[in-house]
């Protein structure tokens, strides 16, 4: 069977179990076409990059799906009717990827750089920003006083 990867967006204002109600009737769907959910991953309240029917977050969910093209259809047709999704995205692919997906990765090397208590540059040893350098900040007045180019001297003779 093929193998695909789908991941929706629900509302912001959905909660938590709303979506896992949500993920668990994608489940059924698929399996009652005779296909298997080999993997699901919620990915939190994320920030969009754009604002989408008025939401600024939504619930990311992850489904690696075994199963024939009808389930996805219907899978996709399900989330065109339900008010709570806001997009959902289906791609086929040649191999499903084992372990956790690289947005997972993501957050636990985000987790593990706040343990070590790594902000941003300016917290660390080294400054990082622009007014911390020895030579002055970044205004002019900081640098002493304008040095005429040649073409504004006057030469007397």
């Amino acid at each position: 069977m093929p193998l695909y990867e789908h991941v929706f967006l629900a509302r912001q204002d959905a909660s938590t179990q709303q979506v896992e109600e949500l993920t668990a009737q994608m489940t059924g769907i698929v399996e009652g076409l005779g296909g298997k959910i080999t993997k699901t991953e919620n990915w939190g309240v994320r920030s969009l990059t754009y604002r989408m029917n008025k939401n600024r977050k939504a619930h990311f969910v992850l489904l690696n799906i075994d199963a024939p093209s009808a389930a996805i259809a219907e899978i996709e047709r399900q989330e065109r009717i339900s008010e709570d999704v806001i997009r959902y995205l289906s791609v086929r692919v040649d191999e499903l990827e084992e372990g956790p997906s690289a947005m997972m990765r993501k957050a636990d090397r985000d987790r593990e750089r706040d343990d070590r208590g790594g902000g941003f540059r300016g917290e660390r040893e080294g400054g990082g920003f622009r007014g911390d350098r020895e030579g002055g900040g970044g205004f002019r007045g900081d640098r002493g006083p304008r040095r005429p180019r040649e073409e504004e001297t006057t030469e007397e003779e």
